[in-house]
């Protein structure tokens, strides 16, 4: 059979990019093949047939692993097949809807799904697959009856690659601008920052310049269809109406006072335009052009005015409290204010056997340190439904985990496992901001030794229709959010960046721009950690009370067959006589934990006494636990030895119930080792 297949290849890094159409999924209005050392995707892209009624453009993004990509066979063990997408398929896929999004026009009605499949994955596949699957949408909707003003492309900078100095990131954007950025790093400086993304932009110029051609060869006539537009003289007779009314009600600092007064000035402007007469189609659209009067409005303001809809200034950050030890029973606790928004974040620390085991299409293994968070309906003063995480709770959880995971001090020096939950109690602009300057605290509460503080906070723009004119804005909230060009998020230390996340509503930003962004998020950084550190100011040197008690011990890898026993015999008797969580890693490195130190220590005094190598005359001290005709058994720590009758003490011993009985606690002296048998004597050893 013919696939009819047309390929399209590029170089990218040294390696071969292929893009290729053909007859597979032959009902989709498109799709597309890209393959990249040895990885393939599918992505299809379908719209719909009839507009939708409804007062926003209807996109779908989905993320479709499959287990077979990568040689597994995962799930239960009676269910085995893929179920709800991971986190890392939730964040993939947010990352291709946050960068083609912005490049429709808003005003479709109709439903635009895109599907990635991922169908193998190459031996390299981590910094490869978000540049893939990102090019691979990018060409098929591109190539699409889909109206679209793309194409786009990201591209991944990691050390080692291109002028990159300490973090990793992923950048996308079009060919003039970028207008998508995830980073992760410690300690970034905004100059390296500016520098590597101007040098990734013309990589990605490059990649859209590649997609250009195949969208000449191959790509379709772009559907005329019918946009959700009025009038301008229906707009024009809305706007006067509104007149002052909706400046009044939107410039007030108070959030729930100023949704009323929208709310109301809504209400009146329906109520006007029925007593007017208004066709049925004008009453249908009015919800939008209000909401495209209030966003003008707004741009308009701040851009002629500096005039923010709660009085700040441009870089002044609101209100801000902390406090820590907010829950006394926690093993670390903080309650972070920045203006209406409020995070109640708890750190629990536990043992390494309570790390997470991750099995996903893309990674197996153990995850040390999690972060959650929560976004209950109360937080914004609504009615809704609680049930498991969506993709926002987990997109804000992972940029604020991105931000702090590199502050956490590794396994040697702090040996605990590490879950902080993030509580959004209310929220009015970047909870997961709030959240990461929560985290911090609570872990510093908790005791974790963090190698230094962070914060985080969320930066604005108000750009003009042409995009020259623009405003930076510190601390977006409400209207600001809602109506504003672009959602900058940047969290760090005083000495530097740990992590960005970038979505915009434009075409995207200029190298100018994000310098300006940059350094004026560093200063509202810098101000909200003066704030965290008067709440506190360094980690508590001891963990909570509440808190186990870690000790370790390192034995050799062929002793760990000692210390579990046959069956976990040895291991469980002690757990069960101390009450003490053990867990051994294959290296031999003993993690043993308690809530009561005392436990601790017992169960780790009896690990030591099991691989603990005696030598000839070392003094040990121990219970007697049996009497034979012979002698005596006494134990000590997990280990036993015999103390024959000739060496209870100096001269004849009839029996040995003459000198030793059950239970006695003796110190003895060893005399006698052959391989796994000790012998003991009483003799010239002080008793207490």
């Amino acid at each position: 059979m013919d696939l009819q297949k047309k390929q399209f290849k590029a170089d990218f890094r040294g390696k071969e990019v292929i893009l290729e159409t053909s007859i597979l999924a032959g009902q989709a209005d498109s799709a597309v093949v890209g393959s990249y050392n040895g990885t393939t995707v599918l992505v299809t892209v379908v719209m719909g047939k009839q507009d939708k009624p409804m007062d926003y453009f209807p996109l779908i993004v989905d993320y479709e692993e499959r287990f077979y990509a990568a040689g597994k066979i995962l799930g239960s063990r009676f269910v085995r097949r893929e179920g709800r997408p991971s986190e890392i398929a939730v964040l993939s896929g947010r990352i291709i809807d946050r960068t083609i999004r912005p490049l429709f026009d808003h005003r479709l009605r109709r439903d635009v799904q895109v599907v990635v499949t991922i169908l193998e994955l190459g031996d390299n596949f981590e910094p490869d697959l978000d540049f893939l699957t990102l090019i691979t949408a990018s060409a098929a909707l591109a190539t699409s009856e889909v109206p679209w003003n793309g194409p786009v492309a990201g591209v991944p900078l990691q050390q080692g690659e291109m002028p990159v100095n300490g973090f990793k990131a992923f950048v996308a954007g079009t060919a003039d601008r970028i207008n998508m950025i995830e980073l992760e790093g410690m300690n970034v400086q905004e100059k390296d920052v500016a520098v590597a993304f101007e040098a990734a932009h013309k990589e990605i110029k490059e990649l859209i310049a590649f997609q250009a051609k195949m969208v000449k060869a191959a790509g379709r006539t772009k559907a005329d269809v019918k946009l959700a537009d009025v009038s301008a003289e229906f707009k024009a007779k809305v706007a006067r109406f509104l007149g002052g009314k909706l400046e009044a009600a939107v410039y007030n600092p108070k959030k729930t006072e100023q949704h009323a007064s929208i709310g109301a000035v809504k209400e009146a402007l329906k109520g006007h335009l029925i007593e007017e007469k208004a066709s049925e189609s004008d009453l249908k659209a009015v919800d939008h052009v209000f909401e495209t009067v209030l966003d003008e409005l707004v741009h308009k303001n701040i851009l002629e005015k500096e005039k923010r809809p709660d009085g700040r200034k441009l870089d002044e950050v609101r209100d801000l409290h902390a406090e820590v030890s907010f829950l006394k029973r926690t093993h670390g606790s903080a309650f972070f204010v920045r203006g209406d928004t409020q995070a109640l974040v708890v750190t629990t620390i536990a043992p390494p056997g309570s790390e997470q085991l991750i099995e996903t299409m893309e990674y197996s293994g153990k995850r040390r340190f999690m972060l959650h968070y929560n976004f209950p309906p109360y937080s914004v003063g609504e009615v809704g439904r609680l049930g498991s995480p969506g993709r926002r709770e987990i997109g804000h959880g992972a940029l604020a985990e991105k931000a702090v995971k590199n502050l956490i001090p590794p396994t040697e020096k702090f040996p605990y496992t590490i879950r902080v939950v993030s509580e959004i109690l209310s929220s009015n602009g970047s909870s997961s901001m709030a959240t990461v300057c929560g985290a911090v605290l609570s872990m510093m509460d908790a005791g974790v030794p963090i190698k230094q503080p962070a914060a985080g906070i969320a930066m604005g723009l108000m750009t003009d229709e042409k995009g020259d004119k623009y405003k930076v804005l510190t601390d977006i909230q409400g209207p600001e959010d809602h109506y504003g060009d672009m959602d900058f998020k940047v969290a760090g230390t005083k000495d530097g960046v740990t992590a960005i996340q970038m979505d915009v509503k434009i075409n995207g930003i200029t190298p100018k721009m994000l310098i300006d962004v940059m350094e004026q998020g560093k200063q509202a950084r810098l101000h909200i950690l003066k704030a965290m550190e008067k709440a506190i100011a360094e980690p508590r040197k001891e963990v909570s009370v509440y808190a186990p008690k870690i000790m370790t011990i390192q034995i050799r890898p062929d002793q760990i067959g000692e210390v579990i026993g046959s069956g976990g015999k040895v291991i469980n008797g002690i757990i069960d006589k101390t009450g003490a969580t053990i867990d051994i890693e294959e290296s031999g490195l003993v993690y043993i934990g308690a809530v009561d130190r005392n436990a601790a220590l017992a169960a780790y005094k009896a690990v030591e006494s099991i691989v603990k190598e005696y030598r000839i005359g070392e003094i040990i001290e121990g219970d007697v636990v049996k009497i034979l005709e012979f002698g005596a058994i006494v134990e000590f720590g997990n280990r036993d030895g015999m103390i024959h009758v000739s060496e209870l003490k100096d001269g004849f011993v009839k029996t040995v119930e003459e000198v030793l009985h059950v239970g006695d606690h003796v110190k003895a002296k060893v005399v006698k080792i052959d391989r796994d048998k000790i012998g003991l004597s009483l003799k010239g050893v002080a008793q207490k």
